[in-house]
């Protein structure tokens, strides 16, 4: 028998991860979308994928089931924090009322001053239990801060490198 969500968190909070805020914007949907994620990794370099995890209930994997959506996957900075909260909590305001937004290839929206930033088109999708996860294709890339130091959560908390 599994041990039970609490006990899986509490020892999960003890692995630190970057901070993310994913973008999303699909043909099918006028507004775009964003939510902060700890979910994501390096899946292989050729071709170049990576992997978002994205909870059931969020609105975003209603969007990432639509057939030619995109993402962006926007790795903060330490002096992110703020930006980071207001896509986590926020949900009566424009989450993209705060910083700087562009789009490279699949119109997702880029964070300009993100740490770097990776633009994607959906590669595959795997469910698994209450999540999905979605391998995204990378189609462009730019790292516009390569000397800031990113921001990390860890203990649930966010942290930075010293």
């Amino acid at each position: 028998m599994p041990i039970s969500s609490e006990h899986f968190r509490d020892a999960l909070r003890h692995f630190p991860s970057g901070v993310t805020i994913v973008t999303i914007k699909s043909p099918e949907v006028e507004a775009v979308h964003g939510l902060t994620v700890s979910a994501f990794a390096s899946v292989s370099p050729d071709p170049p994928l990576i992997l978002i995890s994205i909870d059931h209930r969020a609105s975003a994997h209603e969007l990432l089931e639509k057939a030619g959506t995109g993402f962006a996957v926007n790795i903060l900075g330490h002096d992110q924090m703020e930006l980071s909260n207001r896509f986590a909590w926020l949900k009566d305001e424009d989450r993209f009322a705060e910083g700087k937004w562009a789009t490279a290839v699949t119109g997702a929206p880029i964070l300009e001053n993100a740490l770097a930033w990776l633009d994607c088109t959906v590669y595959s999708r795997f469910p698994a239990g209450s999540h999905t996860i979605y391998i995204g294709e990378v189609q462009a890339s730019s790292v516009p801060r390569p000397d800031v130091k990113p921001l990390l959560y860890w203990n649930r908390g966010y942290r930075k490198l010293v």
